[in-house]
């Protein structure tokens, strides 16, 4: 496994680290994990050299840290690397914060966090944190050994971003990072910004929620026609890791094929080459020319006011624009409960505060409903 040091300390990091947001689960509509197949992944990641596991407070609806806790209870304690985050739309008062931290140090069976996080930060979620001092109350933890390394995970602006890593002192700091939104979410300037700070860089999504994996099909020629050899996917994975400054690319395993395919890309690593540049360049401009809706599911837009299962639709809306298969968009699109559906969307706007991606959610549903009626009439 591909090893990166952390800044000028002894502490080797695997370039790939295991992301536990998107497990596999009993029921894909619900956000139960199958423990029995996510151990299976966690034994794989752990035996071929994955030391870096990246769980949450609310991921799998507050199930994901309790599963790693367990998961990783086999394994000497100081053999991995254990990060979670602090979820600060969960905090109504001071309190809370201390009591949520305390709580995730038991679901997770651990007395430290090496690497703990300001979850999802932007200008308000900031502006949060201030006001109920949670950088404060994090470096106290620090002090007294139960966080080794303190950080943040960004969704919002190069400028504040500015400000968030101006405001305190930072170990590290994860962004959305991938070849898609190198350009078109700022990613290259966020990256840029962290590294002359000196500031080490985690890069989460970077296949964009899956999207990468297979971006459109005169993608997946240019990548194919360019290394034989290697997945679509690899690109992805490849590309945030021959960034000099990034310390581990998260990527969320859902099945073993998806393991097992980024453990050999880092097993083998390859940093780009300048001609592997310009496949991907390549790549994006045929990617653009598709209709899809730059969607991570990632689910921070829900829940919605109306019940409007957001990603669902967008999910399968970017299905149908890739394949163009209306039979089977159509026979997808009704098996979502009625009141879960787009045209339930009354364009409040709550959604669009929320979004990491900045999609202009509302309109987005006017077309798919639109759409659906087109459909239907035919």
């Amino acid at each position: 496994m591909e090893m990166r040091q952390y800044r000028d300390t002894g502490l080797q990091v695997s370039l790939l680290g295991m992301g536990c947001m998107r497990l596999p689960k009993l029921d894909p509509e619900k956000d139960n994990i199958d423990y029995g197949k996510a151990q299976e992944i966690i034994d794989y990641a752990y035996a071929n050299g994955i030391n870096y596991f990246d769980t949450a407070y609310g991921y799998h609806g507050g199930e994901s840290e309790t599963f790693v806790g367990q998961a990783l209870s086999k394994y000497p304690r100081d053999s991995f690397l254990l990060a979670s985050k602090m979820p600060i739309w969960c905090v109504k008062e001071k309190e809370d914060v201390e009591r949520i931290f305390q709580e995730q140090l038991k679901k997770c069976r651990t007395e430290y966090f090496d690497f703990y996080l300001l979850h999802s930060q932007n200008a308000a979620n900031f502006k949060k944190c201030q006001e109920f001092g949670v950088y404060e109350f994090l470096s106290k933890m620090k002090e007294e050994g139960k966080i080794r390394r303190l950080g943040f995970s960004f969704h919002d602006t190069p400028e504040v971003l500015r400000h968030i890593c101006d405001t305190y002192a930072w170990d590290f700091a994860q962004i959305q990072l991938n070849y898609l939104d190198w350009e078109r979410q700022d990613a290259k300037q966020q990256y840029e910004i962290l590294t002359e700070r000196g500031i080490p860089v985690i890069v989460m999504e970077p296949v964009r929620g899956g999207t990468l994996a297979s971006p459109c099909e005169a993608a997946d020629i240019l990548f194919k026609e360019a290394r034989p050899d290697k997945s679509v996917a690899s690109w992805a994975i490849r590309f945030a890791a021959s960034l000099p400054n990034v310390l581990t690319v998260l990527s969320g395993m859902s099945d073993m094929s998806q393991i097992e395919d980024n453990v050999d890309t880092m097993n083998h690593f390859e940093p780009l080459t300048d001609k592997e540049r310009e496949v991907i360049d390549a790549a994006v401009d045929a990617y653009k020319k598709k209709d899809t809706v730059p969607c991570t599911g990632c689910r921070y837009c829900m829940d919605c006011p109306f019940g409007v299962d957001i990603p669902k639709m967008f999910s399968l809306y970017n299905s149908y624009a890739l394949d163009r298969d209306e039979e089977d968009y159509l026979e997808a699109y009704r098996a979502v409960p009625e009141s879960e559906r787009a045209d339930k969307c009354q364009a409040c706007g709550a959604c669009m505060e929320k979004c990491p991606q900045k999609i202009q959610i509302p309109d987005k549903m006017t077309v798919i409903r639109e759409l659906v009626e087109k459909l239907e009439s035919k």
